[in-house]
């Protein structure tokens, strides 16, 4: 088995890290901590960003570093609760990796 056939759905290591990527193209740090529909949709592409990403680079190494980018976006949000320079530095980051993709 190929490490872009590694789903039983059928998707790929590419499609995972183009999802991941969709996902976080959706996501606005401004309404990660509303409440109601915009809040939880928000929450929701930063996670689903963080899982198909990390499917991503479980299939493909070539994805390690989107996926690190966005893991270490979420591990320093969770130390510091805000969207802060370094936080912003790490999405910009995967952002720039999803552009080259």
């Amino acid at each position: 088995m190929s490490a872009e056939a590694d789903s039983s759905a059928g998707g790929t290591a590419a499609t995972d890290a183009h999802a991941a990527c969709e996902a976080l193209d959706g996501f606005d740090p401004a309404k990660y901590t509303q409440k109601g529909q915009a809040g939880e949709v928000a929450i929701n592409r930063y996670a689903a960003s963080r899982a198909l990403s990390a499917s991503a680079a479980a299939g493909d190494a070539k994805y390690k570093e989107l996926a690190q980018a966005i893991r270490h976006s979420q591990d320093r949000y969770a130390q510091v609760f805000v969207f802060d320079s370094t936080v912003k530095k790490d999405l910009d980051q995967a952002r720039e990796i999803c552009r080259g993709l």
